[in-house]
């Protein structure tokens, strides 16, 4: 996408470059009638001042920006602690925006990003996430762009991934081999590719290696939800006997609701999940995981960065490989 200028702007309207320029910074020489008119069109023409136009192609900014959906985050926190690391070891500066999963704060935060004259953005999408269109504004205006964990599934970005079908698999093996038979599994939101993909390949292994086992799924997300959930599953006449837990707050919330009843793990209960590492080994016994390193990731991202900004050629997709790490709890 070409970008309007100030001399466009002026043909358009018919107005000298100045005035143009002095309406668009309120100046008090200019009618409110020209200015609003020059906005108008300034908005339509999706122009941006060619300060920051000059910046970006001249790559003087040093700021990379990262787009999350929560900061208090463990996951995130250790993939920004990453990316922070290399970034300031290559002298630029990080700015950090979250989304909240809202699609109209994502958007506001890509806008922002842009007035900041960002050289490459890491990216982790909404749950609302479905046009790309902004994110490919981001791109047409030489701004790369490479998403982690919450990736699109349109075909065309740069992605760095978990290896999220294999996570899965494992996790499925490593209950396969403890002979269960009555699964609890719990998700993050349907929306989500991470979910849908670890949601097919862990029912998909036990259908391949366990058909006989019992597969209860549910999305709870959160906590609070993971917690009611499981209070509900483990009270019922056929409670199961393990618990897989896509993510790490799903997994606070599966342990509240085993405390609560007084549960002895892998006694009465045996639970597994997918981890950045950290929450896994707060408990006792420590929950057995497949790891799932946002540090690892935030490594592997901004080396894609790095090759993007030297316009090198990359692989679409890249991830990162997962792993069983053994607790008390299988």
């Amino acid at each position: 996408m070409q970008k309007s200028t100030l001399k466009k702007l002026s043909q358009t309207l018919g107005l000298s470059i100045s005035t143009i320029s002095r309406a668009l910074k309120d100046h008090p020489d200019i009618s409110q009638g020209t200015k609003n008119k020059v906005k108008e069109l300034a908005a339509a023409m999706e122009y941006e001042p060619n300060s920051y136009a000059v910046q970006l192609r001249t790559k003087q900014s040093n700021v990379l920006g990262v787009l999350i959906p929560f900061i208090d985050n463990f996951f995130y926190d250790s993939f920004i602690a990453a990316v922070e690391e290399d970034a300031r070891k290559q002298g630029f500066s990080v700015l950090i925006m979250q989304s909240r999963d809202e699609l109209d704060i994502e958007t506001a935060n890509l806008s922002i990003l842009r007035k900041n004259m960002v050289m490459g953005l890491f990216a982790a999408i909404s749950i609302a996430t479905e046009d790309m269109a902004p994110f490919k504004k981001m791109e047409d205006l030489e701004i790369p762009v490479v998403f982690f964990d919450r990736v699109p599934q349109e075909p065309g970005f740069c992605s760095v991934c978990l290896a999220d079908e294999d996570a899965a698999r494992i996790a499925a093996e490593a209950i396969i081999a403890k002979k269960k038979k009555n699964v609890l599994a719990l998700f993050g939101h349907p929306h989500l590719s991470i979910s849908r993909i670890r949601e097919e390949a862990f029912v998909k292994t036990f259908k391949q290696q366990a058909p006989k086992t019992t597969i209860t799924v549910h999305h709870p997300e959160s906590p609070e939800p993971s917690q009611k959930v499981a209070l509900e599953a483990l009270q019922s006449a056929m409670p199961p006997d393990v618990i897989f837990c896509m993510g790490d707050l799903i997994l606070i919330g599966v342990m509240k609701a085993i405390h609560e009843l007084n549960l002895n793990i892998p006694g009465d209960v045996a639970v597994i999940g997918i981890s950045n590492g950290f929450i896994p080994k707060m408990f006792n016994p420590a929950v057995t995981y497949v790891e799932t390193s946002g540090y690892k990731l935030g490594k592997l991202a901004f080396k894609q960065m790095q090759a993007r900004l030297s316009a090198q050629k990359v692989s679409e997709i890249v991830c990162v490989e997962s792993m069983l790490v053994k607790g008390d709890s299988l």
